[in-house]
């Protein structure tokens, strides 16, 4: 979501025109999808295609142990492939493929939930899940992962991995407790707080410190929450993509909108100084989600590996690297007892505790391409300012 404002522009006309919203999957001759049918109709391949964001998986000397345990015990090559380097620039590349009904190359491809998500969706671009196949999904996985707003039912996704977008800060500069958003516009710290340069991040931080939901908030609530934030810019160093870490590392931020997986990883890489908190009004959780293309070539593939993930072995295998936020929470075990790595077993970070869960929301869901610009118009001019 990070490119969504400027990805816009990389679309085809096809795309914006999709994106007025198509109601339902239909087939080539304009019918619905029968859904069911479809997948008794699908042979079994020894073939997966996985399109995932870089450095996102278990990766050691060129090896990946958790790809290898399913080729080895499903017969499955998977041919994994670390391209997607924003949702924008992504969809841009596979929605002429999918507007025409062709084959993209890809089985699996991990789509954070936000525009490009729903736009999937709502043009008929993603097959439907067939549920009865993943059964290890409705065993394991996190109630954070079930049901989500922007997937009822996870009709169209599982959760690869999830992240909360909170507040970090610098403690050898800071050494006052941080508790609110309020404290990213504390006086003390003028010329060294960071803010998010994804209007979508800093958006929903504006509802929340205002006690909104971004996820039932209204565009009356979206102009509202920007009142704070036109108070709050004087004190604004900057408005970061992901270079904001550095900043905070090397002190020139003291305080910042910060995603929590990067701390983690901070932390493990010698900047132990680095706090991330959870704001008492709450923070964001995401999702980057599996999700099947139409016109897959091996769909029954992208199903078994999605079942094959959600189980606390593997999903340990994959988090004890990956370190966000696990979405099969019985893979803490599995890290401690087995991988025995208690940095990433007992990490809140990776394995939040039921208040954490609790205190978290989602992005709004825009019903349109009308709402998706008003939000655009609303708070970008708070960055290019």
């Amino acid at each position: 979501m990070g490119a969504a404002g400027k990805g816009l522009g990389l679309l085809s006309m096809a795309a914006l025109l999709a994106s007025c919203g198509i109601a339902g999957t239909l087939d080539h001759e304009g019918a619905k999808v029968d859904w069911p049918a479809f997948w008794k109709g699908q042979k079994r391949t020894n073939q997966l295609n996985f399109a995932n964001w870089p450095l996102y998986i278990d990766s050691e000397h060129g090896k990946t142990e958790s790809l290898e345990l399913f080729t080895t015990m499903t017969g499955i090559k998977v041919d994994y492939q670390p391209v997607i380097q924003a949702d924008a620039s992504f969809y841009a590349t596979v929605e002429p493929e999918l507007a025409a009904q062709e084959v993209t190359g890809y089985d699996i491809m991990v789509i954070t939930n936000g525009w490009y998500f729903t736009q999937l969706v709502n043009n008929g671009f993603l097959i439907e899940l067939d549920q009865s196949k993943l059964p290890n999904f409705a065993k394991y996985a996190s109630s954070l992962v079930k049901d989500p707003s922007y997937d009822p039912g996870n009709k169209h996704s599982v959760t690869w991995q999830t992240g909360f977008t909170g507040i970090a800060y610098n403690t050898k500069m800071i050494t006052r407790e941080i508790t609110s958003f309020n404290d990213l516009a504390d006086p003390a710290f003028t010329g060294h707080v960071g803010m998010m340069n994804d209007n979508v991040e800093l958006g929903s931080a504006a509802l929340l410190r205002m006690g909104v939901d971004p996820v039932s908030s209204t565009p009356k609530q979206w102009r509202e929450s920007t009142e704070w934030l036109k108070k709050q810019r004087p004190l604004v160093s900057g408005y970061y993509d992901q270079s904001y870490i550095s900043h905070l590392e090397n002190g020139d931020t003291w305080i910042s909108q910060a995603y929590s997986g990067d701390i983690f990883q901070a932390n493990l890489s010698g900047y132990p100084h680095l706090k991330y908190v959870t704001p008492k009004e709450g923070q964001i959780v995401w999702h980057d989600n599996m999700v099947i293309p139409r016109q897959s070539q091996n769909a029954l593939s992208a199903l078994s590996w999605m079942n094959f993930y959600y189980t606390p072995k593997i999903a340990g295998i994959v988090e004890d690297w990956v370190s966000y936020v696990c979405p099969v929470p019985e893979a803490q075990q599995y890290i401690r007892d087995v991988i025995k790595d208690p940095t990433v077993a007992n990490s809140p970070l990776v394995f939040p505790s039921a208040e954490s869960a609790k205190l978290s929301h989602g992005y709004y869901i825009y019903r349109d391409y009308d709402e998706y610009q008003t939000w655009n118009d609303v708070f970008n001019p708070i960055i290019e300012s």
